[in-house]
């Protein structure tokens, strides 16, 4: 019992003086708050993700646009609500994605070129296609 008594009395000691090795946890903190996230974002996180990638590609703005929608609902039309890759009829369009065939990279022009944009269903686009543009 007085083993544990010591104990916290070190814990406390330690809170208030600083470890003799580590020094202050108190200055841990804002030291860690200024490190960049380096595994990426929690699961459930995505509303500080999507913050950071809006600040970092304002082009992420466009996909909110009428223009875009606009297109994007031109070349499901064309596809006949049909993905491109797994060949899936889906009639509900939150089910499919304008996918763009070769990577824009901010350039405004090959954003909005219709024959750049393509239909795939949710599922081919978030694992054939992320493979494809991750090789």
């Amino acid at each position: 019992m007085a083993r544990s008594g010591r104990a916290g009395s070190q814990v406390l000691r330690y809170l208030k003086e600083g470890c003799p090795t580590l020094g202050k946890l108190s200055g841990l903190r804002p030291r860690m708050a200024s490190l960049a996230p380096r595994l990426g974002y929690a699961p459930g996180d995505e509303k500080a993700r999507d913050q950071q990638r809006r600040s970092t590609q304002p082009w992420r703005a466009w996909y909110k646009t009428t223009r875009w929608q606009k297109l994007r609902q031109r070349v499901f039309l064309r596809d006949h609500y049909t993905c491109q890759l797994c060949g899936k009829l889906e009639g509900n369009t939150s089910r499919l994605i304008g996918d763009h065939k070769e990577p824009h990279r901010g350039n405004e022009a090959a954003f909005f070129n219709e024959e750049n944009v393509w239909t795939l269903c949710k599922p081919c686009h978030d694992s054939e296609k992320q493979k494809q543009e991750k090789r």
